[in-house]
This record gives structure tokens, sequence and C-alpha cells, in this order.
């Protein structure tokens, strides 16, 4: 009978055992949604003869695995010329990141900028021209750990609404 008891605490014990086991398990494959979210964004002060411009843009991505992240981000500049001339621009954007190899990315963004420019004549009123502006970028960099330097072109660029100089703008990405 004492055979009996010691061999039903024994299977108990290993039944208890193994409950444990497969949970502490169960407990660290848990998913972290947070653990894949990754911050950066950029900030820009720009100083010249006159000419003052600042940017603001904050952006977060989602690391679906080593290759393909995707996430948003904001955009906010301000900039003036000689105080006859200035600009907001308020917008955000979406973007995808495929690593073609670790040190090589390509991107794709889709961003939407709220355009509002004030032209200041002397003896005439002030003309307002609020627009939207799309701009669709694809882009091409050097990727070494959370930095990433390229350029990207602007498939949408129109020389007349654009706030850029030209459809190809070299890019920074850094994300922590």
């Amino acid at each position: 009978m004492e055979k009996t008891v010691y061999r039903l605490i024994a299977k108990l014990l290993l039944i208890l055992v193994i409950f444990y086991s497969n949970n502490a398990n169960a407990q660290e494959k848990q998913y972290n949604f947070w653990d894949h979210v990754r911050f950066g964004g950029g900030v820009g002060l720009n100083f010249g003869n006159g000419y003052f411009s600042g940017t603001l843009a904050p952006s977060a991505i989602y690391q679906f695995n080593n290759q393909f992240s995707a996430g948003v981000a904001l955009t906010g500049t301000y900039a003036s010329l000689k105080n006859n001339n200035s600009a907001t621009i308020l917008g955000g954007s979406v973007l995808a990141l495929y690593n073609v190899i670790p040190e090589i990315q390509l991107s794709a963004e889709f961003e939407e900028l709220n355009v509002n420019r004030t032209y200041k004549y002397i003896g005439s009123p002030d003309v307002t021209r609020n627009y939207w502006y799309p701009a669709l970028y694809l882009g091409a960099g050097f990727r070494s750990n959370n930095f990433t330097m390229g350029v990207r072109y602007d498939v949408l660029f129109d020389k007349d609404e654009s706030i850029y100089g030209s459809a190809f703008a070299p890019f920074v990405r850094v994300y922590f």
C-alpha cells in the first residue's frame, strides 16, 4: 500500500512539474506589441539671409520581422522669408521599409501636407494660398543598425505646388 501512495505522490508531482513548466514557457513566449515598435523622427532648423525654417517630424514604425516594417509620421514646418512670405505646413505620412539585405533598405512613403502660404506685397493686400499637397516617395538607402541614409524620389512631384525644389531628396533615418 505504501508503494501505491508513493507512486501516486510521484505521479502528482510529475504532473505539477509539467504543468508549471508549460505555464512558465507560455509566459516567456507571450507577445508584446511594444517590443516591436521603434521610434524616430527628424528635427530641422535653417537660417539664412532673412530666412528661417523649422521642422519637427516624429515617427513610429512597427517591426514585423527583420526585413519589413511599416509606420506613420507627423510633420510640422514653419518658414519665413524677410517677414514678407511665410508658410505653415502640417501633415502626416504612412511608410513602409524593406531591408533587401541588412545593409540595403528600400522605402515607400505616402505623405499628405496641408500648405498654408502667405505672400506680402508692398501696397497690395496679402495673398494667402491654402492647399493639400500629396507626395509618393520611393527611396533606397544604406543601412547600418538603426541608421539609414539615402535618396528618395517623389513620383507625384509638381514643381508649382511642391514645397521642395526637386523630386529627388536625400534622407537620414534613425529609429530606436
